[in-house]
């Protein structure tokens, strides 16, 4: 992908850019487990999202296509052994959460493999507490990268504490304990909430609280009946709206709007990050589905964005942190990520391949084991096209393609864009107006 620089500004409303990933994932899950018609709206249409209508279908779903991104999933009566490898392409989302749901499937057998990235991605985050209570995994370095082989097991109560805030390790020991004895999890900063929160609309039991060491548990209950089944529209991305929210704080007098958005807390702290560093931001509520729907605009600001140094709240915003170098390299000052030594093992190494981008690209960076320093290049002096290897990485090929609007920009790996977000090319195009853009 070659991009062009960007000579106009921009004030553009969204109405569909990336039906959310996460919840995407997750409603065709969850379905295994409910009894009835699931219906899914603005299911989102890209390649890892497809593979996990693959295989809940050679788990035994009926999954009827109604039209473009419309689904009816019923769920069969058992969860059966697949009679093929289970592919979960790029996404490590889909892999962790499928492994805590068949674990515990008495007498069943899978398999479960990935792309050349995904297989990897460290697994033992739930191999290893799954194993202690009865499961057993099969795979390399003691089960730790896939292909992961797994024999269902009838699994015992578990009471953990994960030494990582993880949406995915918490979700994978939910369905677990769901589907066996119960547990309780443990986690010292609360990780993503949109599976306990579709989880318990559709009548499991569980319940939240903060103990008085600050840490947040969850009480999980095994299931007495099979789940209420899901209607839901899936709302826009925030994460993929995230990119665009970029590029239009980075873009003098620009302006966009995002409508139908999740504003799950737990999902739009990187917005609240570029706020901190001058931004305009505006949310409204004006849905409440499962969780918070609505809309939200971003204006640059007039003086430009300022530095800022972020080491709380990560596990909401991991999956932005590209993105939000992208902002650090134009903001005016130095600015710091802290306590994101989660983002080494997400499909690349993103500390590492951020900062030798940006590098590249004429930023002063550094890199910490946890994370990374950026100072801004705002009147962009320094800042030149470079050529970018995205590592498989579709967000890092998102992240420098909005950097190429200031400068340039070529990108080997765009290909993997198509995993997460579809049409993100013509979106990007759109900025561009009446410019002749070369992608």
């Amino acid at each position: 992908m070659k991009i062009t620089p960007l000579k106009n500004s921009f004030d553009i409303s969204f109405t569909q850019l990336a039906s959310d990933k996460s919840i995407s994932h997750r409603a065709a899950i969850f379905s295994l487990l409910s009894k009835g018609e699931n219906h899914i709206k603005n299911y989102l249409q890209a390649q890892d999202c497809l593979n996990t209508l693959n295989t809940i279908k050679a788990l035994g779903a009926k999954v009827e296509n109604i039209n473009d991104g419309e689904y009816i999933i019923t769920a069969p009566d058992k969860i059966i052994s697949a009679n093929k490898i289970l592919e979960c392409g790029n996404s490590g989302t889909a892999m962790r959460i499928f492994m805590g749901l068949l674990a515990g499937i008495k007498d069943e057998f899978f398999v479960l493999s990935g792309d050349m990235y995904l297989n990897e991605r460290p697994m033992r985050r739930i191999t290893k507490p799954l194993s202690s209570v009865g499961a057993k995994f099969y795979g390399r370095d003691n089960a730790n990268k896939a292909p992961i082989a797994i024999c269902g097991q009838e699994l015992n109560y578990f009471n953990y504490h994960s030494p990582i805030a993880s949406a995915q390790v918490k979700t994978a020991l939910i369905l677990a304990s769901l589907q066996n004895k119960g547990a309780i999890i443990s986690e010292d900063e609360l990780s993503r909430d949109h599976s306990e929160k579709m989880l318990k609309a559709m009548g499991a039991n569980l319940s939240q609280k903060i103990d008085k060491n600050g840490k947040h548990k969850i009480t999980i209950n095994p299931l007495q009946a099979p789940l209420n089944p899901l209607n839901i529209s899936i709302p826009n991305d925030p994460s993929s709206c995230f990119f665009f929210g970029v590029a239009a704080a980075i873009t003098k007098n620009a302006k966009v709007k995002f409508q139908n958005i999740l504003l799950n807390p737990t999902r739009i702290q990187a917005f609240k990050v570029l706020e901190k560093m001058g931004a305009q931001i505006s949310y409204e509520k004006n849905a409440c589905l499962y969780d918070d729907i609505g809309t939200l605009t971003i204006s640059a600001p007039q003086e430009g964005l300022k530095a800022v140094e972020i080491d709380d709240k990560i596990s909401w915003l991991i999956d932005e942190a590209p993105a939000l170098a992208i902002a650090f390299a134009c903001a005016n000052g130095t600015s710091v990520l802290k306590n994101a030594k989660e983002l080494r093992v997400k499909e690349s190494d993103r500390i590492a391949v951020t900062i030798n981008a940006l590098k590249a690209c004429g930023i002063k960076a550094q890199e910490l084991d946890d994370g990374f320093i950026i100072t801004g290049d705002p009147q962009s002096k320094n800042l030149k096209p470079a050529q970018i290897d995205s590592h498989g990485d579709h967000r890092i090929a998102m992240s420098f393609a909005i950097l190429g609007l200031r400068c340039g920009m070529e990108i080997s790996g765009a290909e993997f864009i198509s995993t997460s977000f579809p049409n993100f090319k013509q979106c990007l195009d759109s900025l561009y107006g009446d410019q002749n853009a070369k992608f």
